[in-house]
């Protein structure tokens, strides 16, 4: 009897092997060829599962930004419990950088595909940004839940400061893979910020 052809795994192996070639060779020199190539399957199932490259290059970001959210929810059940905002948020953010490859390959494939979208309207029409919107969103939730529980001074704007914070990892996680820095220094960089987003603040006397 025929093995049941598991769609979800078939999209999933054909990710990996533009990644593969993304890491190897740059976005730029991906085609639905060569990543046909790459996976061991053939041009045409390529085509079956995407209709353009756009279409592939979408894909296996979705691919990319499943496999980070599992890593973070394994690395937040390893977090001592309660778990405190500013440690949430920590984490949050070393998850997000460049620290290993896995990290690196998403952080490469992200900003190629933002870089090469601004000349390209295939790309530009895939709904790339969402991700991105989505974690700035939960951010800023995680942050107004930490001004409700004592944590964050409420003057703060949530949705803003998340904003700033996520603006700042992506640029810390670019400089890690240019080799500006260390993972290592780009996490102090975080901390740094966090330390002083989380301060306590002062308080009056009666």
């Amino acid at each position: 009897m025929p093995r049941t052809v598991d769609h979800a795994e078939r999209r999933a192996q054909i990710a990996e092997g533009l990644v593969r070639v993304a890491a190897r060779e740059g976005l730029h020199a991906v085609t639905m060829r060569s990543v046909a190539a790459e996976s061991g399957v053939s041009l045409r199932l390529v085509q079956y599962y995407f209709q353009s490259k756009a279409e592939l290059v979408h894909g296996a970001l979705r691919h990319l930004e499943r496999q980070s959210e599992e890593r973070w929810s394994a690395r937040l059940a390893r977090l001592p419990r309660p778990v405190s905002a500013r440690r949430f948020v920590e984490s949050f953010l070393s998850e997000a950088l460049p620290t290993d490859e896995r990290g690196r390959a998403f952080h490469l494939v992200w900003t190629s595909y933002a870089v090469l979208a601004m000349t390209d309207p295939d790309l530009a029409e895939q709904p790339f940004v969402e991700g991105p919107r989505r974690l700035e969103r939960q951010l800023a939730d995680v942050l107004r839940q930490a001004q409700a529980d004592g944590e964050l001074a409420e003057d703060r704007d949530a949705s803003a400061e998340a904003a700033r914070l996520l603006a700042l990892n992506h640029g810390l996680g670019t400089s890690v893979l240019v080799g500006q820095r260390s993972a290592r220094e780009a996490m102090k960089v975080v901390r740094y910020h966090l330390d002083r987003l989380f301060e306590t603040p002062a308080r009056t006397s009666d």
